[in-house]
């Protein structure tokens, strides 16, 4: 596979209808490298409006989705209310949806699956939490996750892994490229060669994580294939970090 750097923007519960409106303008209007592949993850009342905005270069993707096509499933959104909107990729398995919202391996390994038979592309996230990382656990629980993903893709050209230690997260750590790219590189790649990885909460050496400052150094770095970005996809430097392997 022709791995092309990608570039994922999780916007997350951020922003209105005005304001990431004139983001996506912004966007629009920015010198963007055709050699990286750009996904926004859009909130799911905003994905048509920012589909009707974005330039069609750019893909949107939702934050999450169920494991059905539809049914009594309260405040949920199917793959086929994504594609309705316009947006062609779904975020599953976040951090956040698994330590927040609780949801289990077994449960993100039906929602690929059912997103794929759909027809959607699949950012789907790995990572583990630090008591897994300074129990020595760490390639045991990202390849478990991994593994339950696996089960569920026929066709890796659609899916992207984004490694997310959850321990770098709000606690003031990151992890260094050389801890990404043992993960990566070690616990999946070697057993999943064909799949396009990408980092997230990712830093420098000296601790930085990815900004628009640091994101060149990064990129040329790390034995991945592009970033999920969360608070900075939201800032004019998302342009730097798209254009990073430039």
């Amino acid at each position: 596979m022709v791995r092309k750097f990608f570039v994922g923007g999780n916007w997350k519960m951020n922003g209105d209808k005005k304001k990431l409106s004139e983001l996506a303008g912004s966007i629009n209007k920015a010198a963007i490298s055709p050699d990286t592949e750009v996904v926004f993850g859009v909130p799911a009342p905003y994905m048509d409006c920012i589909r009707q905005t974005l330039d069609r270069k750019y893909a949107v993707a939702a934050q999450n989705c169920y494991k059905v096509a539809s049914g009594a499933f309260t405040g949920e959104i199917s793959p086929a209310m994504i594609k309705d909107c316009g947006a062609t990729w779904v975020i599953l398995g976040h951090s956040e949806r698994r330590h927040v919202f609780g949801e289990c391996d077994e449960l993100i390994g039906q929602k690929v699956a059912h997103a794929l038979e759909q027809g959607l592309g699949v950012i789907a996230c790995i990572g583990e939490k630090l008591d897994e990382r300074e129990a020595g656990s760490t390639d045991k629980v990202v390849f478990d996750q991994v593994k339950v993903i696996a089960a569920n893709v026929k066709d890796w050209s659609k899916v992207v892994l984004a490694y997310e230690p959850v321990w770098a997260i709000g606690t003031g750590k990151t992890a260094t490229p050389q801890q990404v790219r043992k993960c990566t590189g070690g616990t999946v790649n070697w057993q999943f060669p064909n799949v396009i990885i990408i980092a997230t909460t990712l830093g420098t050496p000296s601790g930085c994580s990815v900004t628009g400052a640091t994101c060149k150094e990064l990129g040329n770095m790390c034995d991945v294939d592009g970033f999920l970005v969360g608070g900075a996809s939201l800032k004019p430097e998302f342009v730097d970090i798209i254009n990073a392997k430039q």
